[in-house]
């Protein structure tokens, strides 16, 4: 088959869809990946969880698969919407990456080596929270960009440290600089952080049929917990919610966080059980009753309008 990928236009993203056009060239099929510019990557001065547009990464690439340019998208999954329009599913879930995040830096080894009032670089309110809940004296400012940007930023001595997700750091050879790896009980990952997620047209039984093989059962199940619990919550990629979900022997262990941007407030809860929507949203459920809602409530409040649920 001849199979055109969609893809953001950043290293990470070029470096996820051509990882896939290269399983798919294995199996003899014809691929290229075409570069779609998306709302996400055009506003760079603005923090993620300011914007609270629904799909800011993925819009564009829908649009593109809609329209049949191209046959199938690739995505980083903790970008991509927790429900998808009508005509849209997710084909494939390859293997995951480790989900943790990562603090890296030129000169101090751990969060907690870093001196009073360091500046810490992230653009996520969920590493926000969850680092002030730990050091309530580091001074955390915006980071965006690219990775090579942001590792630049952090060379250049711009700041003390910053945070990313191990996962992209690992994909682009960029771990040099990487000096503690955050524990899940410390720093609770975003859902589907590590995951790729392989978006086509619902009716393309074709395309399917091609991506079977990339399905990974651990991921789809991890992933699928974690996204229940996101849209019970009502909450979407930008906002303080952490669920990181583990599959052994049939079983899912899900641990959650909800936690208030100051980190002065941070609530956690966990639990295991077999289907993995139903332990989602069992503890997403749980963590509205001991707080969650108020805080998100006060969350798009402080942000402006609320976000549409993604």
């Amino acid at each position: 088959m001849r199979l055109r990928i969609g893809s953001r236009g950043s290293q990470l993203a070029l470096w996820q869809a051509n990882h896939i056009a290269g399983r798919l060239r294995e199996q003899d099929h014809d691929v290229d990946v075409h570069i779609i510019h998306t709302t996400g990557d055009k506003i760079v001065d603005v923090a993620l969880s300011k914007v609270g547009a629904k799909g800011m990464f993925t819009k564009e690439i829908e649009e593109a698969l809609s329209d049949k340019q191209i046959d199938l998208a690739v995505h980083s999954l903790k970008d991509l919407p927790t429900e998808l329009g009508e005509q849209f599913e997710i084909a494939a879930i390859p293997a995951r990456e480790d989900p943790r995040d990562a603090l890296c830096s030129a000169d101090y080894s751990s969060v907690q080596e870093l001196p009073p009032r360091a500046k810490v670089g992230t653009s996520s309110l969920r590493r926000e929270a969850q680092l002030r809940a730990m050091r309530p004296d580091l001074l955390i400012h915006p980071l965006r960009g690219n990775v090579d940007t942001r590792l630049r930023k952090l060379e250049s001595g711009e700041y003390e440290a910053i945070i990313l997700a191990l996962a992209g750091l690992r994909r682009l050879g960029k771990t040099e600089l990487v000096r503690q790896v955050m524990p899940i009980e410390v720093m609770c990952p975003a859902a589907g952080q590590g995951a790729l997620a392989i978006e086509i047209r619902r009716d393309d039984d074709k395309v399917r049929s091609a991506l079977t093989f990339l399905d990974d059962k651990a991921a789809r199940a991890e992933t699928d917990c974690e996204r229940a619990l996101l849209k019970e919550l009502g909450g979407g990629c930008q906002v303080p919610i952490g669920a990181n979900a583990k599959f052994s022997d049939g079983i899912l262990h899900l641990q959650a966080v909800v936690a208030s941007p100051d980190g002065k407030t941070v609530l956690r809860d966990s639990g295991t059980g077999e289907n993995a929507t139903a332990l989602g949203a069992l503890i997403g459920g749980r963590l509205l009753k001991q707080g969650g809602g108020t805080i998100l409530e006060q969350v798009y409040a402080h942000a402006g309008p609320q976000p549409e649920q993604p």
